[in-house]
């Protein structure tokens, strides 16, 4: 699932997976770690306060009812609660095994592996809050579905803006800044010959900007379709159908309904496994030891975060 596909850009690992797709880098796990970790400025303090964070950034796209409000505020804090005490030390764990891959050159397949521990680790959360969405949505009314559908539209157009509008060569510049940005997080500046190799890379990527907005409009219109039918759906009734509904939307959203769309993401998935090692593999002794710092210094932060209590 990627709520960015729903106009939402939440901060760490969605927004890293969001955008290397886009750029035509889709994976890399070692990098998708370390974005995960280092979106924020400051990680510890980001991460505690992810429940009101994310509650007003929620709030944006359904405008929570006073009714709505606490019960959402405790979901999340809930959420989070089981998150930092059943989740954290899988990426402790995560964040160790990336720091002896990262002193050796990756081959593509280990790049892959990686990426999917993320991905499930991350559809791990998406299960966990179900409940929790499930019971929203059923109290959900038409008027925050208009709202919704309101700052999709505005998220659309900033994605055309970004990705899709525009001339070939000012999109694959764009793509490219962001490539480079993210990859000098984990291993510092990167030199004429990385630049040139991540140009070539995004050159010959086989992303489409249409097609992937194409996707993100049907995501989109899903959801806008599967609240509506419950809002339409008799008031006693409601609750027993939304458990069903959400989890159905939550499935499509995961893996898309249309084969060849789900034949292009894993074109680009395995693209991007590809993308990544060669990267890597071009890195210096100095680069890579670059790397493991970062992700000491990460994996030092959640032992800490996973050792508070919340509140």
């Amino acid at each position: 699932m990627n709520f960015s596909d729903f106009g939402v850009r939440p901060r760490g690992l969605l927004l890293l997976l969001d955008s290397l797709r886009r750029t035509g880098l889709r994976l890399t796990g070692l990098l998708a770690l370390a974005l995960l970790l280092s979106a924020c400025s400051t990680v510890k303090i980001a991460y505690n306060q992810a429940p009101e964070l994310l509650y007003w950034y929620f709030d944006a796209y359904a405008d929570f009812s006073d009714a709505q409000s606490p019960q959402v505020k405790g979901d999340l804090n809930r959420l989070h609660d089981w998150h930092r005490h059943t989740q954290l030390p899988d990426y402790i764990v995560l964040l160790q095994g990336a720091q002896r891959q990262v002193r050796a050159d990756i081959s593509p397949p280990q790049a892959c592996e990686v990426y999917a521990d993320v991905r499930r680790k991350l559809l791990a959360v998406y299960q966990h809050a179900e409940p929790s969405v499930a019971v929203l949505a059923a109290s959900l009314d038409a008027a925050q579905l208009q709202h919704m559908e309101r700052r999709f539209a505005k998220g659309n157009a900033e994605f055309r803006a970004d990705f899709v509008d525009g001339t070939p060569d000012a999109m694959r510049k764009r793509r490219l800044k962001k490539a480079v940005s993210r990859a000098e997080m984990l291993y510092g500046r990167l030199d004429d010959r990385q630049m040139a190799m991540l140009s070539r890379v995004i050159g010959q990527s086989g992303f489409d900007a249409a097609r992937s907005y194409a996707e993100r409009l049907r995501r989109q219109r899903d959801a806008l379709d599967t609240f509506r039918a419950l809002v339409a759906t008799p008031a006693a009734d409601r609750a027993g159908k939304a458990a069903q509904a959400v989890k159905g939307l939550m499935e499509r959203s995961a893996a898309s309904p249309d084969p060849a769309y789900r034949d292009y993401a894993e074109a680009l998935t395995t693209e991007g496994c590809k993308s990544y090692s060669e990267l890597h593999n071009a890195t210096s002794a100095a680069q890579r030891a670059k790397a493991v710092k970062v992700l000491e210094g990460y994996e030092k932060d959640l032992t800490e975060l996973a050792g508070q209590n919340p509140g």
